[in-house]
């Protein structure tokens, strides 16, 4: 597999990380998923560079033009709830794509909340056979939501190119999505930035704190 991060090249996309993970920024909700739609944009602009082209002709009012558009079935996939935003940049991009959507949340199972467990609840997905997946997620921590949620997309077929698209990652993750697909050559993993650590809790360190709390609320 192939692992591309954005914060080892010089882009626009740094200024929104920055404002991303401001503590005095966050307060904003709005900025804050508006930041997130804005990077999920500039990946999506990206993942287009990687698909597969051909010419065709478009019939202008004066003649016929050539172009060249891509040939790939795309599914946008992404876990709610933080992934809403970071989502919806990429469906502004490929706004012709289909669109996956699976609900996978963690839980702790001790008291102390070392523990991290993974649910998945709920499905709605497109046939997926031989297509592009997307999947759009902010934070990869463990990997263990990422893992679960590619195993219940697949449930809907299995497609032939796969991009993890991420905001923020774990150096932690992203070890173990290379390790869990380090024989594929199908499959992408797209980092905004890469952050050295998890906490004892499995946020990741720096990291920016909760996406879903800073994107729609805390909740209960």
């Amino acid at each position: 597999m192939k692992i591309i991060n954005f914060a080892d090249y010089n882009s626009i996309i740094n200024q929104y990380m920055a404002e991303l993970r401001d503590v005095k920024i966050q307060s904003d909700r709005a900025r804050f998923r508006h930041n997130l739609r804005r990077v999920g944009q500039l990946m999506a602009y990206e993942v287009s560079k990687t698909l597969k082209y051909s010419k065709k002709e478009v019939v202008t009012p004066l003649g016929t033009a050539p172009t060249m558009t891509h040939d790939d079935s795309l599914v946008l996939g992404t876990i709610f709830r933080a992934g809403l935003p970071f989502h919806q940049g990429f469906l502004d991009v490929f706004d012709h794509a289909g669109n996956a959507f699976v609900s996978a949340y963690r839980f702790y199972k001790d008291k102390e909340c070392n523990e991290v467990g993974i649910k998945v609840e709920y499905i709605a997905s497109p046939d997926l056979t031989g297509k592009t997946l997307v999947i759009a997620d902010p934070m990869l921590a463990t990997g263990g939501s990422m893992e679960l949620s590619y195993e219940a997309f697949c449930s809907k077929g299995i497609p032939a190119q796969v991009h993890f698209c991420c905001v923020i990652a774990a150096k932690e993750g992203v070890d173990y999505i290379r390790k869990m697909f380090r024989s594929e050559k199908n499959v992408t993993l797209w980092c905004a930035a890469i952050d050295p650590a998890l906490n004892e809790h499995a946020y990741i360190v720096p990291g920016l704190g909760d996406a879903g709390d800073l994107a729609y609320g805390e909740k209960i």
